[in-house]
């Protein structure tokens, strides 16, 4: 079951990246096009923040999907970066499905609420692998006297 569940986490989160490069990319544009200033900010800079933000976003969602996908194509845990960068992932979607429910209601909490779910099954299928030394239950513990 491992398996399935880290692909299909892989590919939810690169059809995310690319849903939130589509939306800041309208968001830069609907920006560039309004000429308005915000707070005596430029709204070339508005735009080119925005941009950038869907950018890097969108690398990082992917690199996530990436990192979830491998491990589900090979049936090996992630390495202790990969780890991090889906712990990452998944405290984000966190703090945004819980600001989500303020903006846009309760559908797009529980589909933030899912993508977690399937962050989370994948980091626990996946637990870090036990290393050599690590011998817990194959030495008989000492009779208590």
């Amino acid at each position: 079951m491992r398996r399935p569940v880290a692909v299909v986490t892989g590919l939810v989160l690169i059809g995310e990246a690319a849903g939130i490069f589509v939306v800041n990319a309208v968001l830069a544009t609907i920006a560039e096009n309004q000429n308005m200033s915000l707070a005596g900010l430029d709204p070339r800079a508005m735009s080119t923040g925005t941009w950038v933000m869907g950018g890097v976003s969108a690398v990082l969602l992917v690199g996530c999907g990436l990192i979830s996908l491998l491990a589900g194509v090979r049936d090996r845990s992630p390495g202790r970066a990969g780890r991090i960068a889906l712990i990452g992932c998944a405290v984000a979607h966190g703090v945004l499905g819980a600001v989500t429910v303020g903006l846009l209601g309760w559908e797009a909490f529980a589909v933030m609420m899912a993508v977690l779910a399937l962050l989370v099954l994948t980091l626990l299928a996946y637990g870090p692998e036990p290393r050599a030394g690590d011998r817990v239950g194959e030495v008989p513990a000492p009779a208590a006297a």
